[in-house]
């Protein structure tokens, strides 16, 4: 299908293009938090990630157990210099294992030229700052994904649930009106992203930090565990408004063929 109605898909990186099972940001968070003598689960780590680092860390910190650990093990609770810390480790740590995570998932690059081909303009968001997004794009790269237009919270002033970054991606590939476009992510707080900027939404299931397994993991588990992490993982990206859900990127062809429909049958998200 030649795309004559979407102008452009905006894609998040970890979990949905790259790092199948979003592990990079998990391992970095678990490794700042235990060398700060309060670890958390991977599930206290994926609780509120594809937002801005800083907000993540800062939402990991007024959870209620990590706020109980530290505030026992410090005397008092964490506060925000402590937060600023935090993200300062964070940061060099996230950057030395990036690489590699960054492997394009498989069926992304092919999926994402043949979307080219047929007209669609391809921007991308992130929860990572330019610093770390740079060291992911030409590991990506590599592997023959590129998108046209990368953007970072810290360039636009906010991260998700915010749209800035929607917003900026949509200047620099020159696509509108925004309702016309696309928005493919892996955690609710992409979804929002997408509802907040008025554009289509696309949950990823299996990929993704919903689930959170790595490629191999996920391989090997009988195919009943997989259609119910599957299930699950879906109700949870629908609950957070998304539109449609599919297990990998390489799986939402035909939901852009079906809004590519719907849109010339006048139809808006």
């Amino acid at each position: 299908m030649r795309y004559q109605h979407i102008p452009a898909v905006i894609l998040d990186w970890a979990g949905t293009a790259v790092d199948f099972g979003s592990l990079a940001p998990v391992a970095a968070l678990q490794r700042i938090f235990q060398e700060n003598g309060v670890p958390i689960t991977a599930a206290e780590a994926r609780e509120h990630m594809g937002v801005l680092k800083r907000d993540q860390i800062r939402s990991i910190c007024a959870g209620e157990r990590v706020h109980n650990e530290w505030s026992r093990l410090n005397g008092q609770p964490p506060v925000e210099t402590d937060v600023e810390r935090l993200v300062t480790e964070f940061l060099p740590r996230q950057a030395e294992i990036l690489a590699e995570f960054s492997a394009a998932i498989p069926g992304v690059s092919d999926t994402v030229n043949a979307w080219k081909a047929a007209g669609l303009r391809i921007g991308s968001t992130t929860g990572y700052t330019r610093e770390l997004l740079d060291v992911v794009i030409p590991v990506a790269a590599r592997d023959g994904y590129s998108p046209d237009a990368s953007v970072t919270p810290d360039e636009v002033g906010g991260g998700r649930p915010k749209p800035f970054m929607c917003y900026r991606n949509a200047i620099l590939l020159g696509a509108y009106p925004l309702w016309r476009c696309v928005k493919i992510g892996d955690t609710p707080s992409d979804i929002a992203e997408g509802i907040n900027a008025g554009m289509w939404t696309i949950g990823i299931t299996a990929t993704g930090n919903e689930i959170g397994l790595s490629r191999c993991e996920w391989e090997t588990l009988p195919t009943g565990k997989r259609t119910a992490l599957e299930r699950e993982a879906a109700q949870r990206l629908t609950g957070a408004g998304a539109q449609f859900t599919a297990a990998s990127l390489a799986d939402c062809t035909e939901i852009l063929d079906e809004i590519e429909r719907r849109l010339a049958a006048g139809e808006k998200p």
